[in-house]
C-alpha cells in the first residue's frame, strides 16, 4: 500500500513512534497515544504562570510536565514589562536519558542563573545540549548562565546575536531595570547539527525554517510528538516582526501544517502563547498576517496615512490578544511605509 505524500515524510519514524502496523491509516491514534495526547491535553489546560518576587529578584520560575521527560517553563503571555521580569518566552528542557536539552536560555543572565537552577531541581541527568531557536532577546540573552557548556544556534541567528546583541541587551535594561542586572549579550558560538539525531530514548529532529527572522530552528521530538516551534507559531498573542519575512513565514507554517497532517508532532510549544495540541497556533499566526498584509496594502491604496491606521480598533477576533496595542503599533510603523511607496508606483522623471 502506498503512502499519501504528506504521510511520506514521517514514515520511517512510525515504528519509533510506536505506531505499528498500517490497518487502513488507523496507526494515526492507536489507543495507547490517544490516551496519552488526552493526558497532555489536560495537563496543557492547566497554566502554571509564574508570579515574579521583584524585592528578592526571583522569577518564580516552574517546570511543567507536558509529555514524557519533557518540561516547559512558561512566561508571561504579555509585552516585556518591568512587573513581569521581561519573563514573556516558553522556555524548555527535555531529560533524553543521555542529558538534557534545553531549549532557549530567556531574557537575562538572572533567567538563565533560575532555569539553571530549576533544571537541576527537576532531573539529575546533566545538562549536554543548550540551543537559541531564533535571535530574539528572550531567546538567548540568558546565554551567560551556560557558558560553561557551550550554546548552539542557526549561523544567521548566531550572527544576528553579534551584530544587534548590545542594542537588544540596552533596551531589556531600560525595559525591566533591576531584572536585568548583570546581563552582557553572549551569542550563540557553536551550530546546531541539523536533521535527525538520536540522543538517549529520544529522536529529535532539527529543522531550519524562516519567516519570523532570518533564522527560525525548530525542533520536533519524535518520541514524544512535541515540537518546539519558535517564533513561528503565536497564540492568543500579536506576533513580533522586527525581523519578519511575511510570505516566508506563510511558507513556513505550511510546512508546519504539512509536517502536522503527516503525524509528525501533535503538541506545541510556542515560544510566546500557551502550549498547545492541534493547528490553533498556526492557524491563528496564519490569519494574522494575511489579514495586516491585506488590511495594509488596502489602506495604502485609499491613500490613509499612519495616524489613521494607528487609531482604528483591530477585527473582534483579535480584540482579545495578548500584547496590543504596542505590538501592532510596532507592525504599522515597521511595515507601512513599504505599502505607501507601492501603492504610489514607480517615480517618473520629468522630463
Amino acid at each position: 500500500m502506498s503512502l499519501p505524500s504528506p504521510l511520506k515524510r514521517c514514515w520511517p519514524l512510525m515504528p519509533l513512534l510506536g505506531l505499528g502496523a498500517l490497518p487502513g491509516l488507523a496507526w494515526a491514534n492507536p489507543p495507547e497515544v490517544a490516551t496519552h495526547q488526552r493526558a497532555a491535553d489536560t495537563e496543557a489546560a492547566r497554566p502554571d504562570a509564574a508570579h515574579p518576587d521583584a524585592a528578592r529578584l526571583d522569577l518564580a520560575l516552574r517546570a511543567r510536565r507536558v509529555a514524557d521527560r519533557t518540561w516547559v517553563i512558561e512566561g508571561a503571555v504579555d509585552d516585556f514589562r518591568l512587573a513581569n521580569g521581561c519573563n514573556i518566552i516558553n522556555t524548555a528542557f527535555i531529560a533524553t536519558g543521555a542529558g538534557v536539552v534545553v531549549i532557549n536560555t530567556g531574557p537575562s543572565l538572572l533567567y538563565g542563573q533560575q532555569q539553571r537552577a530549576l533544571i537541576a531541581q527537576t532531573t539529575r541527568e546533566p545538562v549536554v545540549q543548550v540551543v537559541n531557536l531564533n535571535q530574539h532577546p528572550d531567546h538567548f540573552l540568558g546565554n551567560g548562565a551556560w557558558a560553561d557548556v557551550g550554546v548552539q544556534a542557526l549561523p544567521a541567528s548566531a550572527q544576528a546575536m553579534q551584530a544587534e546583541g548590545e542594542a537588544l541587551a540596552a533596551n531589556l535594561h531600560r525595559l525591566c531595570g533591576p531584572w536585568q542586572r548583570h546581563t552582557v549579550p553572549m551569542a550563540a558560538t557553536q551550530s546546531v547539527p541539523l536533521g535527525l539525531q538520536t540522543l538517549g530514548q529520544h529522536r529529535l529532529e532539527w529543522l531550519r525554517l524562516q519567516g519570523h527572522t532570518g533564522g527560525d530552528l525548530v525542533l520536533i521530538d519524535h518520541t514524544t510528538g512535541v515540537a518546539f516551534v519558535g517564533g513561528l507559531v503565536f497564540k492568543d498573542r500579536v506576533p513580533t516582526t522586527p525581523h519578519a519575512t511575511p510570505a516566508q513565514w506563510l511558507e513556513s507554517l505550511s510546512r508546519l501544517e504539512s509536517l502536522h497532517q503527516a503525524g509528525c508532532f501533535r503538541q506545541l510549544v510556542p515560544s510566546h502563547g500557551p502550549v498547545h495540541a492541534g493547528v490553533d497556533g498556526m492557524a491563528q499566526t496564519r490569519d494574522w498576517l494575511q489579514w495586516v498584509n491585506r488590511h495594509l496594502r488596502d489602506s495604502a491604496e485609499a491613500g490613509r496615512d499612519l495616524s489613521e491606521l494607528l487609531g482604528l480598533p483591530l477585527p473582534e477576533r483579535f480584540a482579545d490578544w495578548a500584547a496590543q496595542p504596542a505590538e501592532w503599533h510596532r507592525t504599522l510603523v515597521q511595515w507601512y511605509p513599504a505599502h505607501e511607496v507601492r501603492a504610489l508606483g514607480p517615480r517618473t522623471t520629468a522630463p
